[in-house]
């Protein structure tokens, strides 16, 4: 082991909190609660076409299921401040996040340069 991993207990830093540097983050809290994870997509998808145009969705949690995809991307992040689904959000290029419903529904989206 190394004098400073010996100083600081670890071989790398376990970031606390994400890092969202260059994605646009948006809160929808529409009037009537969704119905379900697809309702709540469609109306994901529509905001990120305004937002950034064409577009991908990469990762998103469903709370109500305690579902994400990247499915069992959280396995490796039990123990961490950030969800699995976020990390492989943020490494793959993510740059909308729409939260619906105060993380009731989240979705990430790449924007495509056609």
């Amino acid at each position: 082991m190394t004098d400073m991993e010996q100083k600081s207990g670890s071989a790398c830093d376990i970031p606390q909190e994400a890092d969202y540097t260059g994605v646009t983050i948006v809160e929808l809290s529409p009037n009537l609660a969704s119905e379900d994870y697809l309702q709540a997509m469609e109306l994901a998808n529509l905001e990120a076409q305004q937002q950034i145009g064409d577009h991908m969705l990469i990762s998103w949690y469903d709370r109500d299921r305690d579902f994400e995809s990247p499915q069992h991307s959280g396995e490796c992040h039990s123990a961490s401040a950030i969800p699995g689904y976020v990390d492989y959000a943020l490494n793959h290029e993510a740059k909308l996040k729409i939260n619906i419903e105060s993380g009731r529904f989240v979705f990430f989206y790449l924007a495509l340069d056609l």
